[in-house]
């Protein structure tokens, strides 16, 4: 028997192991390719490190420093924003969800489950944001279209209070005298850290990754964040490639190894702070997922 679980724990490293490594490597090739120059990729194709270092593509990108530097700070800052209301919505609507006490609890459930399945259109909720709300080219374009809130995220959430946060501890709350919001800060919220790390981490990933809000609701180049500039630019060097091709453009453009520098510059602070919230990730996403 001891042998048996022997093999199994030597077969779930080795597996995991595979995966770990089919993880890594496209990492590794994504940053050696950013670093090496444009005609060895060409000609050679990635390899794991740069054959032949060259540090242009971040050279063109970071010239303009000043821009990517404003473009980081809008982006840290609305996606700070952004995580803490969007979380905060979250919960104030997936712990009343949690409670079979609520009225026509099972009604909000389905008005939920319907914003996942419908929507009404980009047209019409771009003539929504700008005509009626007038968010365009303001700070609000970046923070409330299509992320304020998710149904999924409320789903999670209202499925780890059901399933994690014990009826006997709310009940002795109760008769303790707390009501229900010193009830979900005092005692449901200090009990839920991983499901409010893990969504939170969905919700400030959704923040930092968007660049379409900026795309179609900001025309003002000083609100644009990190994804919109690094974006701009990689088109700008699509453009200065074909111009150099149709031989309007001396310069050589480096658009492959562009693309990889702006994909290492884009994923860069996320994959630094990731490790911190992984632990609470992974208990949480797991845990919130096993009932509906």
């Amino acid at each position: 028997m001891i042998g048996k679980s022997k093999g199994i724990h030597i077969a779930a490293n080795v597996v995991l192991s595979i995966l770990t490594i089919c993880v890594i490597v496209p990492f590794l090739i994504l940053i050696s390719s950013s670093m090496t120059s444009e005609h060895t990729l060409i000609r050679e194709g990635y390899g794991l490190l740069p054959k032949d270092i060259d540090f242009t593509a971040y050279n063109l990108l970071l010239g303009g420093s000043s821009s990517i530097l404003q473009g980081y700070l809008i982006s840290f800052g609305v996606t700070l924003m952004g995580t803490v209301v969007s979380l905060t919505i979250t919960t104030l609507f997936a712990y009343p969800l949690s409670r079979k006490e609520l009225p026509a609890r099972n009604f909000l459930a389905f008005f939920l489950f319907f914003t996942m399945l419908f929507n009404g259109g980009l047209v019409s909720s771009y003539m929504m944001w700008t005509r009626t709300f007038h968010i365009k080219d303001t700070v609000w374009a970046l923070l409330v279209p299509n992320l304020l809130m998710s149904g999924f995220n409320v789903i999670m959430m209202r499925t780890y209070f059901t399933s994690n946060i014990p009826e006997e501890v709310i009940d002795a709350a109760k008769i303790d005298g707390a009501g229900e919001l010193k009830l979900l800060v005092s005692v449901v919220l200090p009990m839920s850290l991983p499901i409010l790390a893990t969504v939170g981490l969905l919700i400030g990933l959704g923040y930092w990754n968007d660049w379409l809000n900026g795309l179609y609701y900001v025309n003002d180049d000083r609100l644009y964040n990190i994804q919109v500039i690094l974006n701009k630019m990689l088109l700008n060097a699509e453009a200065m490639k074909k111009a150099a091709g149709a031989g309007v453009v001396g310069m050589p453009v480096p658009s492959t190894s562009m693309k990889m520098a702006v994909a290492v510059l884009g994923a860069l602070p996320v994959m630094v702070l990731y490790p911190f919230f992984q632990k609470y990730f992974v208990k949480g996403i797991t845990v919130g997922a096993v009932k509906g």
